[in-house]
């Protein structure tokens, strides 16, 4: 057989049916797109590992984009990534819905979806929000959501709206104004206040320093009319529940769970050891948001503000 004619470069030939090679920028981009969509999709699983999201959150992002990273998960993740379901569970739950493993959250048909839709729901229900508002609002969420941040500034903006300044044991912060920010108080104050009754919840939080809101200033700007927007803990949020059910519960949800680590390091006011314990309590935390009435993120401060004060301000119930 002839030798092949060779191209003047020296390269080989190509057969008829071979195809170009893309050039290496292309595949070097598509690398790129690929590792970026991997992690996109192992945040999303940590979010709803860490309840940062619902299970039902991430389900509707794949239903109305089936070409985002939720939306090309495919559903052996998913499912894993939620608690107490391991591969054989997994496989079990596949089954019984009658969903392949090899499919995406995004490619599931309509009957796929509502059996997805519905295991979620008798596993994890979404409560949602009761009728009408309460003119007390609490807003909770989990170490360093920033829920300080987003109460100062519906108080600069709505001066109308009462925000309520929360006794505490530990001491002030570089910059923080007693009776501004806090009540600094000793633990013999503390006691005080809740042996006479003036505290409406308090709390010890993250095992240290206790924390509590006075109830006159309350009660008195209730009887006004006005708003009042308590910031307090999760074990303060049920104890107001417990005392006042009308209350409007709001929690403040991170945009994801490493935007708030991030956030916890950033802040630079605990050591390694103390915010390894805050992120442990914040994953108990996160757990709750299902037990409050709305939820809120806290993605952009101005525009998280914005929404809560939209809660405040809808129709009113009395208390």
């Amino acid at each position: 057989m002839p030798d092949q004619p060779r191209d003047p470069s020296g390269a080989s030939p190509r057969t008829p049916d071979s195809h170009p090679r893309p050039p290496e920028v292309d595949r070097v981009a598509a690398s790129r797109r690929a590792v970026a969509a991997r992690r996109a999709r192992a945040s999303l699983k940590r979010d709803v590992a860490t309840r940062v999201i619902t299970p039902q959150d991430l389900l509707r992002r794949a239903f109305e984009d089936p070409a985002s990273p939720a939306g090309t998960m495919r559903v052996t993740e998913f499912l894993t990534s939620l608690p107490a379901i391991g591969e054989g569970k997994r496989d079990r739950i596949l089954a019984e819905l009658e969903i392949s493993p090899v499919k995406r959250l995004g490619g599931l048909g309509a009957r796929q979806r509502r059996a997805m839709r519905g295991f979620l729901d008798s596993r994890w229900p979404e409560h949602g929000a009761r009728g009408g508002r309460s003119r007390l609002v609490v807003l909770a969420g989990p170490t360093a959501v920033g829920k300080g941040t987003v109460a100062a500034q519906i108080s600069e903006q709505h001066p109308e709206i009462l925000l309520s300044v929360s006794a505490t044991t530990r001491p002030a912060r570089p910059n923080e104004v007693d009776g501004a920010h806090y009540f600094f108080v000793d633990d013999a104050e503390f006691d005080r206040l809740i042996a006479d009754g003036e505290l409406l919840e308090h709390a010890t939080v993250h095992n240290t320093h206790r924390y509590g809101t006075p109830r006159r200033p309350i009660e008195e700007a209730l009887q006004e009319g006005r708003t009042v927007l308590l910031e307090i803990d999760l074990q303060g949020a049920r104890q107001v529940r417990a005392a006042e059910p009308s209350a409007t519960l709001v929690f403040l949800l991170p945009p994801s769970w490493d935007e708030l680590v991030q956030r916890l390091v950033g802040r630079g006011t605990e050591g390694e050891a103390e915010r390894a314990r805050r992120l442990r309590t914040a994953k108990g935390e996160l757990a709750a948001q299902n037990e409050f009435d709305f939820r809120v993120v806290n993605d952009d401060v101005a525009s998280a503000a914005r929404e809560v004060v939209e809660l405040v301000q809808a129709p009113a119930r009395s208390v």
